[in-house]
């Protein structure tokens, strides 16, 4: 005995709540008025109280059919919500990125995806934490990291780390290229949560002279810091190719391997995968191989 009203009456009373009307209530939930009317009924005689106040023209809930019909609503709309993310919407593609390549890559690119690919509705959720492929409901992520990531996930590799260090053309004014040591050593650095100057610089034989740096929790707002000409940053090359092409930064020295972590499309390794799935799989892979950092 759970003590809960029958699920018809609670739902008959929800819509009834909403319409103020058992006719557009019946019409709503596809039965007779006179069926409606009768769930309303039994409900108030297990709860002991009246519900509604029948009027001429419609209905009018009481002061204590209010205050219930709130939670009874709220309930529906909880369960609404929940049924919605449970089931698959045929097209929907919710993919987990880092919030830096979500706006330094996968967004650029979009457009593309989106011509080619109007039918699929792709979903970004942007996020440094890792998200569950459960829990969270996501179809694919991508992320930086060395496999394997969990016997249930496919790693596809996307892109190469190649850590490049990177200017705005205006802190270069007269300065010839190649930049020398004296320069790399001198400018402001731009630090992210990688932390890759100490390792980089050591393999450059270059010690740091500069007299202040600048720390950011992610590598997009060091790039654009450094395209605002805050210093010199550190970024994986294929996250700044449309800013280098563009003129907005200059790439300084020698391309490195500090933090060997590549990045990686995660799959789930089951059968019958959906079609919109697997169409963004094959986009996001080609893609990658077109710009040259995927191996061919």
């Amino acid at each position: 005995m759970t003590g809960l009203p029958p699920l018809n009456g609670l739902r008959a009373f929800d819509v009834s709540g909403r319409r103020l009307s058992f006719r557009a209530a019946a019409d709503e939930l596809g039965v007779t008025q006179g069926a409606v009317a009768q769930q309303i009924r039994q409900l108030e005689a297990h709860l002991g109280t009246t519900l509604f106040d029948r009027l001429p023209k419609g209905l009018a809930l009481t002061s204590a059919g209010r205050t219930y019909h709130d939670g009874v609503a709220g309930a529906f709309s909880d369960l609404r919500s929940a049924t919605a993310q449970l089931k698959p919407e045929p097209g929907k593609v919710l993919i987990s990125v880092t919030p830096t390549f979500a706006s330094k890559w996968l967004i650029p690119n979009l457009p593309d995806f989106s011509n080619k690919h109007p039918d699929v509705d792709l979903r970004i959720l942007a996020t440094e934490k890792v998200s569950s492929f459960h829990s969270d409901g996501i179809d694919l992520a991508v992320r930086q990291g060395t496999p394997p990531f969990g016997a249930a996930l496919s790693a596809t590799l996307l892109f190469k780390q190649d850590v490049v260090a990177v200017i705005a053309p205006r802190l270069l004014e007269g300065v010839q290229l190649p930049v020398g040591s004296d320069l790399l050593s001198s400018v402001p650095k731009i630090h992210d949560t990688h932390d890759l100057w100490p390792k980089v610089l050591a393999e450059l034989g270059v010690c740091d002279q500069s007299r202040r740096g600048l720390r950011l929790s992610q590598t997009a707002l060091a790039v654009d810091a450094a395209i605002s000409a805050q210093g010199v940053a550190l970024v994986s090359r294929f996250l700044v190719t449309n800013d280098l092409a563009a003129g907005n930064l200059v790439e300084v020295g020698r391309s490195s391997t500090a933090g060997t972590q590549d990045f990686y499309l995660l799959t789930q390794r089951r059968p019958g995968a959906n079609a919109a799935v697997e169409t963004v799989v094959s986009w996001l892979i080609s893609q990658a191989d077109q710009q040259g950092h995927a191996p061919q």
